[in-house]
């Protein structure tokens, strides 16, 4: 639940437009490649969580399998990447509902689903539950709406073919950002029964459910609007229940949309602040964020910590441009999963290796689809993470010496 609750969240509303301005009439191509990569993240992110269930994620199987430094960077790419989403998340929540209002909402948003989060992960599922339920009623309706509303729109029109083959590989970056959430799943290993065997059973699970439910929601929205329609649109799902005559129902999927990017912000603050905790016990990060509530068992000053950034970006900044820096920190984490789950070796793999190469090829690939001032700015900021690890490095051998 808490993996569909992240990948079911504001990328269904809004991903389709964007990737459909890329990849043209063949956008579903771009989410069948997305959904390859995705993939190979998920088999190796389920395995080498079997292999170690404990909070971090990546963070940990890189730090293990790759090496200190590894580790290191995959952490600061999953931290500093889904800050930028955390913010652009709370930001949703509030232009969905008010957008006059959009930042205080924003932050009441973070405030709240923080609360939840404090209170442990069987809290974040039941909450999760709810939420994940009412995403997938409005996305019946807008398909509902599509098939059975108004004219189809002409094959030719649906079809129009994209501009290049790298329309279609942008396209499929786009689309796997809203893919992303199963990391969420990984980074909760200290927290679920069975680890061993629930994690590894839960990612491939609820990714199958979400390919699925995307590729419903991305045919229909072609058939109703077609690829022009979606891709010219801010609001695409709306735009379609609007195109099938049900206009009176554009209230319910704005709501619908705005309870999306809640369950994105409550799962991505679980995995930011557990993600934070593990970095933290090895001193890569402030001391004062490793700390367990003695009752929830949750990581409470770095969840703490997690939403008073958020709250602060949300406050001053204009996100747009961080979304393009967060897509190529997640392709970087990513990436460093599955060349962990490519050292390991006999008992310990459950997949082939083949398939973890495959998986840091493609995330290479689509990293450098991206825009380029994303591609830019993300590996600068990646830089700066570099630096930090350096000094920390210095500052606790320095220590030890004294």
């Amino acid at each position: 639940m808490i993996g569909l609750g992240a990948m079911l969240g504001a990328g269904v509303f809004a991903a389709p437009g964007p990737a459909t301005a890329a990849a043209g009439g063949w956008v579903l191509v771009s989410l069948g490649l997305a959904a390859v990569v995705a993939y190979c993240n998920a088999t190796s992110s389920a395995q080498l969580a079997a292999l170690h269930p404990e909070a971090g994620g990546t963070y940990v199987y890189a730090r293990e399998r790759l090496g200190g430094y590894w580790g290191f960077l995959a952490g600061w790419s999953f931290v500093v990447g889904k800050t930028a989403s955390l913010a652009a998340m709370a930001l949703t929540v509030g232009a969905y509902v008010a957008p006059d209002l959009a930042r205080p909402i924003g932050i009441a948003a973070v405030v709240a689903l923080t609360a939840v989060n404090y209170r442990g992960v069987e809290k974040t599922a039941r909450l999760t539950r709810v939420i994940v339920a009412v995403v997938l009623v409005v996305l019946a309706l807008v398909v509902a709406a599509a098939l059975v509303g108004g004219d189809a729109v002409p094959p030719s029109s649906a079809g129009a073919a994209p501009t290049s083959p790298w329309g279609v590989l942008q396209g499929a970056g786009l689309l796997f950002f809203a893919f992303a959430g199963y990391a969420r799943i990984a980074t909760l290993g200290e927290e679920v029964a069975d680890p061993a065997r629930t994690i590894p059973r839960a990612i491939p699970l609820a990714l199958g459910i979400v390919v699925a439910v995307y590729a419903v929601v991305l045919g229909t929205g072609l058939r109703a609007v077609g690829a022009e329609g979606l891709a010219g649109s801010r609001a695409p799902l709306a735009d379609v229940v609007a195109a099938g005559g049900w206009s009176a129902l554009e209230p319910v999927v704005r709501v619908g949309a705005a309870v999306a990017a809640g369950g994105v912000l409550l799962s991505l603050l679980a995995g930011v602040s557990r993600t934070t905790l593990a970095m933290a016990r090895r001193r890569e990060l402030p001391g004062w964020l490793d700390a367990v509530h003695p009752t929830h068992r949750t990581p409470h000053h770095a969840e703490v910590a997690a939403a008073a950034i958020v709250i602060a970006i949300v406050l001053v900044a204009d996100l747009r441009g961080a979304i393009g820096f967060s897509s190529l920190a997640v392709l970087t984490y990513y990436g460093l999963a599955n060349a962990s789950a490519f050292t390991l070796r006999g008992a310990e793999r459950r997949w082939p290796r083949w398939l973890a190469g495959l998986g840091v090829a493609l995330c290479a690939v689509l990293a450098l689809t991206l825009p380029p001032v994303a591609v830019v700015g993300g590996a600068a900021l990646l830089a700066a993470g570099s630096l930090v690890w350096a000094v920390a490095r210095r500052t606790v051998g320095a220590s030890g010496r004294g």
